[in-house]
């Protein structure tokens, strides 16, 4: 792994990739090769707290997990590549009658949780409903039953003349994967967000409106800790947009909102939550106000760092850091993609003006990653101050290539190795990604596609 500060200078120019398309994992979801459908997009990417499994989930409500290979003494090239280890079907398209509406089955969120034992364990939530799941290998099955036949159908009782010790024969391994809770009927509005607390006893599910603590062991229960309904809902003027527990400190949680201001809240002090103790917020700068100034300035990620010092949080134009010790102002603000200043109009025409970006640390969360249009993604070098634009595209990439990085030009001439900003195409964008809890190995879905980049050193 390269020291903090050279990140920019070596691994950054010099990633390299592998491509999965989701459409080709499985042949019972196999989908038409010309083209994605709606239920193939990726919409969320995380993972686990080693780097081992990396999951997704899709607009289908199919999760997809892959685990990386290990290293061999005769192919040590491919140590870092993922290959698929499971798929399965984590939701289901649903209707609610009471208030005649459909409950899409598009995964929001995926959370690993901590690994306690040989078997993996992760949360999945679509709009209401919040699911954990047991995923396990089994490599041996067990034979000799007394009261079954071979096939598993009971026996006559009056034919048992004997009895039969029941061995465990080798058999071809197979991951399962098996739904241990479902936690439902607790949010009136669409759930957002979800996260595992550090005590790793309880999660909370964050809606539009409200945020609930769950404990992993109950599922016909929940505590609102954040309720920011008004009593009438004209007068309704901002929603959550995400929210997170910090990384080491279980009764601390932070949360985001629409009007572009982050809460920070201490369960110790009040069962309700509704009133935060920190709360950061930046002033608008009056020269820069517009139409679109309410709109751009809504968050739509927050991720506390690695250390639980730090908090990042991501506009529709900015990525910002902020040290929760001071709430003035941002400590860092990165443009990622200030050129598209003047293509507003447009883009609130086409709703790209409400897209939600993602935002993640690396591991020593000196780098900052997260996504832009056209398939470009962005990442920022904290102590060098240097960035780069890099482009997720099957056109520009092949196996084990390095990456080269992208410019955008707004006006004027433009250079050979430069992308004018009114060809950009709006429609393919990087919304999620992910990075390798350790090394430099990182997880950018772009619609239906997986690429998974790794600095060549690995």
């Amino acid at each position: 792994m390269h020291e903090r500060g050279a990140w920019i200078d070596s691994a950054f120019l010099s990633l390299r990739f592998s491509e999965i398309d989701t459409r080709k994992i499985n042949n019972s979801f196999l989908r038409d090769h010309n083209y994605a459908t709606e239920a193939d997009i990726i919409s969320t990417v995380e993972f686990n707290s080693t780097g081992e499994l990396l999951a997704t989930g899709d607009k289908g409500g199919r999760v997809v997990v892959f685990q990386r290979e290990q290293e061999s003494k005769n192919q040590p090239h491919r140590r870092g590549e993922y290959n698929v280890y499971s798929t399965f079907q984590s939701h289901e398209p649903e209707f609610d009658y009471l208030k005649s509406l459909e409950i899409e089955e598009k995964i929001n969120k995926i959370r690993w949780l901590p690994q306690q034992n040989a078997a993996y364990f992760l949360l999945s939530t679509n709009d209401k409903t919040v699911k954990l799941w047991k995923i396990s290998e089994r490599d041996k099955r067990p034979e000799g039953y007394n009261l079954k036949d071979e096939e598993g159908r009971i026996r006559d009782p009056t034919t048992i003349t004997s009895l039969r010790v029941p061995v465990l024969r080798p058999m071809d391994l197979m991951v399962e994967a098996t739904p241990r809770r479902i936690f439902s009927n607790a949010h009136t509005y669409h759930i957002n967000s979800i996260s595992v607390n550090s005590d790793h006893e309880t999660y909370m599910s964050t809606d539009d409106l409200r945020i609930n603590l769950w404990n992993l062991e109950i599922t016909n229960r929940s505590f609102n800790i954040v309720d920011i309904k008004p009593a009438n809902m004209e007068e309704l003027t901002e929603v959550i947009t995400a929210a997170e527990f910090h990384p080491n400190q279980c009764n601390t949680f932070v949360y985001s909102s629409s009007k572009g201001s982050i809460r920070l809240c201490d369960m110790r002090t009040s069962a309700l939550c509704d009133n935060h103790s920190k709360l950061f917020e930046e002033p608008e700068d009056p020269s820069n106000r517009s139409f679109f100034s309410e709109i751009i300035s809504s968050i739509s990620d927050v991720k506390f760092s690695h250390s639980g010092r730090y908090l990042m949080t991501r506009d529709y134009l900015t990525v910002k850091v902020w040290d929760i010790n001071m709430e003035s102002k941002p400590l860092e603000t990165y443009q990622v993609h200030d050129y598209l200043r003047s293509k507003l109009c447009s883009l609130y025409e086409n709703d790209c003006i409400f897209d939600k970006f993602e935002c993640v640390w690396n591991g020593t969360d000196s780098v900052l990653m997260t996504g832009s249009y056209n398939n470009f993604f962005r990442m920022f070098d904290r102590n060098t101050k240097r960035d780069v634009t890099l482009e997720a595209s099957r056109e520009n990439s092949k196996p084990r290539a390095i990456l080269k990085p992208r410019k955008v030009c707004v006006g004027g001439k433009r250079r050979k190795d430069e992308i004018s900003v009114d060809s950009l195409d709006f429609s393919k964008k990087i919304l999620h990604t992910a990075w390798h809890p350790n090394e430099n190995i990182i997880a950018v879905a772009a619609t239906n596609n997986l690429y998974i980049f790794q600095d060549k050193v690995n």
